[in-house]
């Protein structure tokens, strides 16, 4: 395998070849315009995306509604990120990342805002004294896989999923080494499932949460339609726990909620109540 690149002694942002992304990356953060976010009527407010990030804390707000908690009401806003949505002065400033999901919590006397999606769930677990252990040992052994798909879902997005399905060329070098790391995540998950119902034990958590939008997605073949290259079918024990968690009726709503593709009867841009669901496909 040969390469003609040889890096600069200074790196200089080109969008040459940058591929679908082009448009938005950029080696700076802050905001590119002006605009405010829209604001709803609810404690929470929402504006994110339904990709894996966004789905994980959609997932935890209709399973706290399906507790009856009526407290944890949010307002879910799209925000387009090949729009550049993330970049607006409104965002930016509950999110200085610029990623999804932003989360603003207004419930308080003064609106608590939240950035990157594993805060948000240890967040609203805290506060609503739900799917987070209280138990010491256990409530470690959660936020141990919590924090692990924090750190290790990286790989599978923007080092897998990017060289195999979004990279404007094939590297043959890419693909087989965040293969190799994706598959090596997923055996790790295979193996802890083997003893146990859910991801941190025998109870259903945020870490179940926060893993299943991403490697329940990737081992079920609808993430990157990659299913069939990484032998998805060898990872029983993943595969059950992933059709366990993708039956929960909340998981059903959240997972379509902000997503912008497929059939509009399996697709919800805004939410704003319960009754939006009316009507769409929740198998």
């Amino acid at each position: 395998m040969t390469s003609n690149y040889t890096p600069p002694k200074v790196w200089k942002h080109e969008t040459n070849g940058e591929g679908k992304f082009a448009n938005i990356n950029r080696p700076i953060s802050g905001a590119t315009h002006e605009k405010e976010l829209p604001v709803g009527k609810h404690p929470f407010q929402l504006y994110s995306l339904g990709t894996p990030n966004g789905v994980k804390v959609t997932i935890m707000f209709e399973e706290l509604l399906e507790l009856g908690i009526k407290e944890a009401e949010y307002d879910a806003y799209l925000i387009n990120i090949m729009e550049g949505d993330q970049f607006s002065s409104g965002f930016v400033d509950i999110n200085p990342n610029s990623k999804i999901p932003a989360l603003l919590d207004k419930s308080g006397e003064t609106p608590v805002r939240l950035f990157e999606s594993g805060s948000m769930l240890l967040y609203l677990a805290e506060k609503f004294g739900h799917f987070l252990p209280k138990d010491h040992s256990k409530r470690t052994e959660v936020l141990n896989w919590l924090f692990w798909q924090m750190g290790s879902a990286p790989y599978v997005g923007g080092g897998f999923g990017h060289f195999y399905a979004y990279a404007p060329e094939k590297i043959e070098y890419c693909i087989n080494r965040f293969t190799m790391e994706a598959k090596r995540q997923l055996d790790v998950l295979d193996k802890t499932l083997a003893n146990r119902t859910y991801i941190a034990g025998e109870e259903y958590s945020i870490a179940d949460m926060a893993i299943w939008p991403w490697y329940g997605a990737l081992v079920s073949g609808s993430l990157y339609e990659a299913g069939d290259f990484l032998d998805s079918k060898s990872y029983k024990n993943l595969l059950r726990w992933s059709e366990l968690i993708g039956n929960r009726p909340a998981v059903k709503r959240g997972r379509i909620v902000n997503r912008s593709w497929g059939e509009d009867n399996e697709k919800l841009l805004e939410r704003h109540d319960a009754s939006d669901f009316e009507g769409l496909n929740l198998n």
